[in-house]
């Protein structure tokens, strides 16, 4: 009798560890699955030297659209380009040229957003915001150029005006599309967001603040949070050097007590680009040269994770990442702006394993 009921509490065991791992195949995290460690990073393809300086980055479909060159001293070259790849593979499939820079001047495209039409808006220096009809390539104003802003000085010039020390020219940075169509626009260096509405036309200012102002690159990085009650911005650094994420309320006219601080990062930090995932968490490109990396960020702000470049290693995958999109598989796909080392090997786009997907971004149907 005792040796059935050996027997049986064995067979009863047996079954439970099978059951058990099981289970615990069943729930490992995809990383595994995918035999990718978290934070791995490879790179997804090198974006064409001329123009190079990759910054806007976004998804559609199958394809990732990357946008650039977004760097200064382009008088004399070529057109600023828009870039379509594969988002398997990173072959190349197609290419826009801007089309109606004056390539005598200072011309530049930063960052990218989608419509609910799959319309593709670029932020341009001199032209404002333009988009592009992906299928046919065909390009088309949509918001005038961002004005030039004179300095607040008390008794000198009054609104419009920008909380800078100095006259700045404008730098539209990045771009985000709330439900209602409007576009949400940072200007890095006249401490201002601009709001254009649905349907396009001059920008208007939304928001202003010296904490935006920096003597080089200011506010930059720019997303609705996952509920849309607030924007989150990246300042990179700021007047005095400090480095934020702030955030400020989907509002008609937040005012200045509105700015508070989600996080402030060590002294060096250089915050650029931003995106949440479906895990809540706030992903945030490092572009500090030469100590690069993805500060993962928890919702309450603190910082669950620094991805980043191999202590000593020859090679750094991670050159000054500028902006951030996610692939449909778990994999942050992030622009290598390089704009330290300006080596063309480094222009490029990085897929980095964080088992995660996109926070869904407001696609408006736009006029």
């Amino acid at each position: 009798m005792r040796s059935r009921n050996s027997k049986s509490l064995f067979k009863l065991a047996a079954h439970f560890m099978f059951f058990a791992a099981l289970m615990f195949i069943a729930n490992l995290p995809a990383a595994h699955a995918f035999g990718r460690p978290y934070g791995d990073v490879k790179v997804l393809t090198t974006v064409p030297a001329t123009p190079g300086f990759p910054e806007g980055i976004a998804v559609n479909g199958n394809r990732v659209y990357v946008a650039g060159p977004a760097r200064f001293g382009t008088t004399g070259t070529g057109p600023s380009h828009v870039y379509a790849f594969d988002i398997n593979t990173g072959a190349l499939l197609q290419t826009y040229p801007t089309q109606g820079e004056n390539l005598l001047a200072e011309h530049a495209n930063s960052c990218i957003a989608f419509d609910g039409f799959d319309r593709l808006y670029v932020l341009n220096t001199q032209l404002g915001l333009y988009r592009i009809n992906t299928a046919t390539g065909q390009q088309e104003s949509y918001g005038l150029p961002f004005p030039d802003l004179q300095p607040c000085l008390d008794g000198v010039f009054g609104p419009p005006c920008s909380p800078t020390l100095a006259n700045t020219p404008p730098l539209p940075n990045d771009i985000a599309f709330d439900e209602n169509g409007y576009a949400y626009v940072t200007d890095s260096m006249q401490a201002t967001i601009w709001r254009i509405a649905p349907g396009g036309g001059q920008p208007q200012i939304w928001f202003q603040d010296q904490r935006l102002a920096s003597a080089y690159i200011g506010v930059n990085g720019l997303r609705l949070s996952p509920d849309r009650s607030k924007i989150f911005l990246t300042v990179t650094a700021d007047l005095l050097g400090g480095s934020y994420v702030y955030t400020l309320p989907l509002a008609e006219t937040p005012t200045a007590a509105d700015l508070t601080v989600f996080r402030q990062f060590a002294p060096g930090d250089l915050p650029d680009g931003i995106a949440f995932g479906k895990s809540g968490n706030l992903y945030v490109t490092i572009a500090t040269p030469f100590a690069s990396g993805i500060s993962v960020l928890r919702p309450n702000g603190t910082e669950a994770v620094r991805l980043k470049n191999a202590l000593l290693s020859p090679i750094f995958p991670y050159d000054s990442p500028a902006n951030i999109a996610f692939n449909h598989k778990g994999s942050l796909l992030v622009t290598n702006h390089a704009f330290a080392t300006m080596l063309p090997s480094q222009f490029t786009v990085l897929d980095v394993w964080v088992d995660d997907k996109a926070s869904p971004l407001d696609k408006p149907l736009l006029p």
